[in-house]
């Protein structure tokens, strides 16, 4: 499966914002199973002149961690929910 956000931006600054696309690969639950870019999004001019870039690895894995963290969890409940049966 495949999230992708719109740009968001906090609404301190309106020139910029990001953009968060994450790639589900398999459905096992390991790191190298999801593809997470985020981009930068900073403009000028009103939002007319901008530029995107790729960034942020930090965010990357933080947001790859608890990913995997909430897959495990549900895994789990799911592994009891077929034991009461």
């Amino acid at each position: 499966g495949i999230i992708i956000t719109d740009w968001y931006s906090d609404g301190q600054n309106i020139n910029e914002s990001i953009k968060i696309s994450i790639r589900f690969l398999t459905n096992e639950i390991r790191s190298d199973a999801l593809d997470i870019k985020i981009f930068t999004r900073k403009c000028t001019n009103n939002l007319m002149n901008c530029k995107i870039t790729e960034t942020n690895k930090v965010l990357v894995t933080e947001l790859t961690k608890e990913i995997l963290k909430k897959a495990a969890l549900y895994k789990q409940q799911g592994e009891k929910k077929k034991d009461k049966n």
